[in-house]
């Protein structure tokens, strides 16, 4: 007899779907595993070298805002984009249950990876987006994660993820068709 499946704090784990080994769940758990071990390197590399010069131009420093070394940087990319792109891949493939994500599942009907897909992906966004008005010089790198964070804002809403990752709880007060999804 097989035991359940048990999250990192020993809950039970949500069961899986038979959607888990769709390509469209695989192909988004690889990119956010991508996104979080390239953001951590990232942001280990900006730490290393907080005012410039051995891996980043210090001259970048000279056209940010509010900004006087890459540490606010830095660890925006390895505890934002890298532990949190990491944490999400894991949610998306083995949806552990978690006390603090009840209110999003609730409001979203999905798990809470579904909604930290997005936030992630509008984050990245953001974060080329500005990179794109305060860097003087461009990188293919720009191209190629503002296409993963469009990736990441749209692969939740493929019909196998939705499946994936959705709970069925509802919003109190809402009937169910109300509520979207």
């Amino acid at each position: 007899m097989s035991r359940p499946a048990t999250d990192m704090s020993g809950r039970r784990a949500a069961p899986p779907s038979d959607t888990g080994s769709a390509p469209a769940v695989r192909g988004l758990a690889g990119l956010l595993v991508f996104l979080g071990f390239s953001a951590a390197g990232g942001g280990i590399a900006m730490l290393a070298d907080l005012h410039g010069g051995r891996y980043l131009p210090s001259r970048w420093l000279d056209g940010l805002p509010l900004i006087d070394t890459f540490l606010a940087p830095s660890l925006v990319l390895l505890a934002g984009f890298g532990a949190g792109s990491l944490l999400t891949a894991y949610g998306v493939l083995r949806r552990p249950v978690w006390r603090w994500a009840r209110p999003v599942e609730r409001w979203t009907r999905h798990h809470w990876s579904w909604a930290a897909v997005q936030a992630l992906g509008a984050g990245q966004l953001v974060w080329i987006g500005l990179e794109l008005i305060y860097l003087p010089d461009l990188s293919w790198l720009q191209a190629a994660y503002g296409t993963t964070g469009l990736a990441l804002l749209l692969l939740p809403w493929t019909g196998p993820v939705r499946r994936r990752l959705r709970t069925g709880m509802t919003v109190p007060g809402l009937p169910r068709a109300a509520t979207g999804a």
